[in-house]
């Protein structure tokens, strides 16, 4: 009986992690899809990522009101020290949504592989200190190698969209920071019961504090235009409405509202059940699976967006891609090796 009721058990703990993992793919590849239809039509892509997270934040509030969810109970001292890290939250959804309209979201995504390079280099030269194997390094040179060589185009040479480049290593960077700088704090407030940060909750903290600080990069860049940058799509689409009613630029308004609301919803759903497939099974296994998810988003809106790749791109993201699942495991291994006495 005990065996049977533990082999139910597990085999519950199994769905729900296959739960979220399918959760966490399809609200990805969603985000995706909307995320660049939103930026494609609206060129405000501060307010777009703002908007984003104000919608998640309309999602978890009720959810707390209602008593749906025990909401987080948290002083302002804990909310001073993850102010810090939800700046660079921002900074890192901020730069992902720039990089993505800038280019094609598979490059951007090609590049967004990089982000153990920099997360190794911050955890060099921030304390403490944290040394890498030799065989990680290793591995960091080889998703190095693939980048470089999906930026090198057949007959052109190095052909690099520098904005979607500049912005995705932004993204990188501050995802960085707030994982050294942020690990610590977030660790010791999900330790104490009292203060209720399970992983949904501490998501939904992040986002609002990340909410907060784009609204500033908002009111400083695009807010002043942001009315005079809407007339001059919606006349554009009008105009091109008058023209070919079922072309690609032929659009409303409710088209540009919608699929920014949808990219909110899957970007905050995806991240939620990534923080609950994360807590459930550690780093280095999600690592491993959002290596995995990058293959399938650079697919899939390489064929709805019709994003070319050339053989070194295919052949730069798969280098790339695979450099990161060699570092995740290379990670787990040199933690598992026994140390010398």
């Amino acid at each position: 009986m005990a065996d049977a009721k533990k082999a139910e058990g597990g085999m519950g703990e199994t769905l729900k992690l296959l739960a979220y993992v399918v959760a966490w793919y399809v609200g990805n590849t969603y985000y995706n899809i909307y995320n660049k239809k939103a930026l494609n039509l609206l060129h405000a892509h501060w307010t777009v990522a703002f908007a984003q997270l104000v919608v998640g934040i309309v999602w978890c509030i009720p959810i707390w009101i209602t008593g749906i969810r025990k909401a987080p109970n948290l002083k302002m001292g804990d909310i001073m020290k993850l102010a810090p890290i939800g700046l660079f939250a921002a900074c890192a959804h901020g730069g992902s949504v720039l990089a993505m309209g800038a280019g094609a979201v598979s490059f951007a995504q090609v590049v967004k592989a990089c982000e153990p390079v920099f997360a190794a280099l911050v955890a060099l030269v921030i304390t403490p200190v944290e040394i890498k194997s030799m065989l990680e390094y290793l591995m960091l040179l080889v998703i190095v190698g693939g980048v470089g060589l999906a930026c090198v185009k057949e007959g052109k040479g190095i052909d690099i969209n520098y904005f979607a480049f500049g912005w995705a290593s932004f993204a990188n960077l501050a995802a960085a920071l707030k994982g050294k700088l942020g690990k610590d704090v977030s660790h010791d407030l999900k330790a104490d019961a009292s203060k209720n940060m399970t992983s949904a909750n501490s998501y939904a903290v992040m986002n609002i504090l990340s909410a907060f600080w784009t609204l500033f990069v908002v009111l400083g860049t695009e807010a002043g235009t942001f009315q005079e940058t809407w007339n001059h799509t919606m006349e554009g689409a009008a105009a091109a409405c008058k023209k070919d009613p079922a072309g690609k630029d032929c659009f409303t308004a409710n088209d540009v509202i919608f699929n920014v609301v949808m990219s909110g919803i899957a970007f905050y759903l995806y991240n939620e059940f990534a923080f609950a497939f994360t807590n459930m099974v550690g780093a280095v296994t999600s690592s491993v699976l959002n290596t995995l998810k990058r293959v399938i988003i650079i697919v899939v809106t390489a064929l709805i967006f019709g994003e070319a790749m050339d053989r070194n791109s295919m052949a730069g993201s798969a280098i790339a891609i695979v450099g990161v699942l060699l570092y995740s495991l290379a990670g787990n291994w040199a933690k598992a090796k026994p140390k010398k006495a």
